[in-house]
């Protein structure tokens, strides 16, 4: 009965009876019993209970175990089985990278590009149920990872940009470009673009209002996120006399990166240090949450008939008892 529920618990107040009948059983046994004076009790040493006496008792015993049985009985226990079923439908996610020269830029720890792929990569390692593409333009674009679930996969594949893959520009069109091919072909509930760039669209064939048009087409929510301080920020070149560290101008078109977002639904963000972007990826993690849907379901069986049965057999074994072997003692 430990991991029992109750249907009438009311009913389990009754067992409080029987300690209060115990105690008037062993007084009514006292009363019953003669007094005998000596002047000692040696007499008795090493004399024992006798049988018929331990039967009585036994009677007594058995009447109490059954009356527990039947009140436990009358408070119907029962037993549940649970389980659960759970449907999960994930979230389709590019990440797309700007990788151009300019990503060198150290206003950002220890530079912009390498502070970007640490807050990506904890990022996809908190999207359990989803799949994860990324996308990488400078000059031009490319897929460095198809949809995929393996976190670990889509990790190291992001650790490994770096600057000088591609040539150098900034085509943010035709980055949103691929990463819209990524999705496009997506049954998945919700998809997404989280575009990450610190420049202005120099490069490509398609501009990147055209690609934020044709991501709408799709039902493809795009964030953007402008990555840079405000004014300058130092940035290492290469000079004739060695690298040297330069004062370079931010320009960041945030007017285009905000009309992409409102175009697809989705949001624009300003990082202006690591912090900054650390918040913004939390704050789009909470707005694109898998939907997961539990059903939870359980099943009640008695288990009353059991403690019934067998409080029952007792009451009968007792009567047997008293009307045959035991009749003397009743």
């Amino acid at each position: 009965m430990f991991n029992y529920d109750f249907a009438n618990p009311g009913f389990l107040f009754l067992l409080l009876v029987l300690p209060l009948i115990v105690v008037f059983y062993i007084f009514r046994q006292r009363k019953d019993t003669p007094d005998i004076k000596l002047s000692s009790l040696s007499v008795f040493s090493g004399s024992k209970i006798p049988f018929r006496l331990i039967l009585k008792h036994f009677l007594f015993g058995l009447r109490l175990i059954a009356m527990a049985l039947l009140i436990i009985a009358l408070a119907r226990p029962q037993s549940t089985d649970s389980w659960s079923e759970t449907s999960t439908e994930g979230i389709d996610i590019t990440l797309c990278l700007d990788v151009s020269g300019s990503m060198r830029a150290m206003d950002l720890k220890p530079d912009r590009l390498e502070a970007a792929k640490n807050v990506a990569s904890e990022f996809i390692n908190g999207r359990e149920n989803d799949r994860i593409a990324i996308v990488a333009f400078s000059g031009e674009s490319f897929t460095v990872c198809p949809l995929t679930s393996d976190r670990a996969i889509a990790v190291n594949q992001l650790n490994d940009l770096k600057f000088g893959m591609i040539e150098d520009g900034t085509a943010i069109g035709m980055g949103l470009a691929t990463s819209v091919n990524r999705l496009k072909d997506s049954d998945a509930v919700s998809k997404v673009v989280i575009l990450l760039t610190d420049g202005v669209n120099n490069s490509g064939t398609i501009g990147p209002l055209t690609a934020a048009e044709i991501a709408n087409e799709f039902g493809i929510r795009i964030y953007t996120i402008g990555i840079g301080t405000q004014g300058t920020a130092p940035i290492q070149v290469q000079t004739p006399f060695g690298t040297r560290t330069q004062q370079m101008q931010v320009e960041i078109d945030e007017d285009v990166l905000k009309e992409i977002s409102e175009k697809t639904g989705g949001m624009y963000f300003r990082a202006t240090d690591n912090q900054s972007l650390k918040e913004i990826y939390v704050e789009i993690d909470k707005l694109e949450k898998t939907i997961l849907d539990t059903q939870d379901y359980s099943k009640k069986h008695e288990e009353y008939f059991i403690f019934l049965l067998i409080g029952i057999g007792l009451i009968l074994l007792d009567k047997v008892l008293s009307l045959t072997i035991l009749k003397s003692l009743t």
